[in-house]
C-alpha cells in the first residue's frame, strides 16, 4: 500500500514551525526535508525515522520497523503527537548533514 498524499500533507502539516518543510517522492514513497536535509522516510502511511543516540531516550517507547525491505530498523513517529513530533525532528535535523552535491557528467 502506497501512502496517499493526503497524508503526506498531513505529515507537512503537523512539522510547521522546524524550518522549511518539503516532501519529494522516491522510490513510490516519500521522503520529507527539512532545510534541504532528508530527515524522515514515509512509507505505506507510516512516519519513519533513523534510530540515532540524539533521540534514543525520547524514542524508548516508540515501536520500531523498516521502511523497506533491507533497510535497517527506524522509529515509527507519532506524527499525530505534534509537539513531540516537532521536538524529535528539531534534534535529528541539528544533526542531520546536508546531501553532498552531485558532480554533473563532462
Amino acid at each position: 500500500m502506497a501512502t496517499d498524499l493526503s497524508f503526506i500533507e498531513y505529515v507537512c502539516e503537523q512539522l510547521q514551525g522546524v524550518g522549511d518543510i518539503r516532501y519529494r517522492k522516491m522510490f513510490g514513497e516519500y521522503m520529507v526535508y527539512v532545510n534541504d536535509k532528508p530527515v524522515i522516510t514515509v512509507c505505506d502511511n507510516t512516519v519513519f525515522i533513523k534510530q540515532l543516540d540524539c533521540i534514543a531516550e525520547q524514542m524508548q517507547d516508540a515501536k520500531v520497523g523498516a521502511p523497506y525491505k533491507g533497510a535497517k530498523p527506524h522509529y515509527i513517529l507519532d506524527i499525530d503527537n505534534a509537539d513531540f513530533a516537532r521536538e524529535i525532528i528539531r534534534q535529528v535535523e541539528a544533526v542531520t548533514p546536508l546531501p553532498k552535491k552531485k558532480k554533473k557528467a563532462a
